[in-house]
């Protein structure tokens, strides 16, 4: 539960997190079975509007394309039509070959979702109440993102040199995330295209 203005930035503040947990240097291939692997970046994001800092990669072209993804999903929670609620997803996914002439299919493995409910406050004292609350809250999502991240879970296997593009976003030129897109919706849930899903939700509620 949120302001407006406070949209942005704790979206960011998760998506980022998964997505510094989701990158990886870029792969420099010696030969098809032999690559190494540059390093991630990382820099340190203070918020305007909730008391909280976060850590992303240190990629200006990664951190504009999902600054942009997600003023979209602002700009329509916040419009005069709009509900006051919403949610964003950010999604990641594997290519599969197909035959020709199709396109490959689109395999999504993992999905993070943030479900969002607006709020007006009064005077500023509930707003520092209100920057204060949501920063204690992302604080506990963003340490229970590090927990999830750390367990054996299903991630897509290392490609070799052919299949790289199937597996990861090689268009970054200093980072080299997994494949990923981003969605939303400001109306009711929608039903995400994983079965098992783990959902976060910028409340105290948090589902797995």
């Amino acid at each position: 539960t949120v302001e407006g203005h406070q949209v942005d930035e704790a979206v960011a503040s998760i998506f980022h997190t998964v997505l510094f947990h989701r990158s990886l240097g870029k792969f420099r291939y010696k030969q098809e079975g032999s690559y190494s692997v540059g390093t991630v970046g990382y820099e340190d994001v203070d918020c305007d509007f909730i008391d909280f800092t976060y850590v992303c990669c240190s990629s200006d072209n990664l951190d504009r394309n999902l600054k942009r993804e997600i003023s979209e999903f602002s700009e329509a929670l916040r419009g005069n039509d709009g509900p006051g609620s919403g949610q964003i997803s950010l999604e990641f996914f594997q290519k599969k070959k197909n035959r020709w002439p199709f396109q490959p299919e689109c395999i999504p493995w993992e999905v993070w979702t943030v479900r969002l409910e607006l709020i007006k406050l009064n005077n500023e004292h509930e707003r520092q109440v209100c920057r204060e609350r949501v920063g204690d809250m992302l604080t506990e999502k963003i340490l229970y993102i590090a927990e999830v991240m750390n367990r054996h879970d299903y991630v897509p296997k290392m490609p070799n040199q052919s299949e790289l593009e199937l597996i990861f976003d090689t268009s970054y030129p200093d980072v080299q995330p997994y494949l990923f897109k981003v969605t939303y919706a400001t109306s009711g849930p929608t039903n995400t295209s994983v079965g098992t899903t783990m959902k976060k939700l910028i409340k105290e509620t948090l589902l797995l």
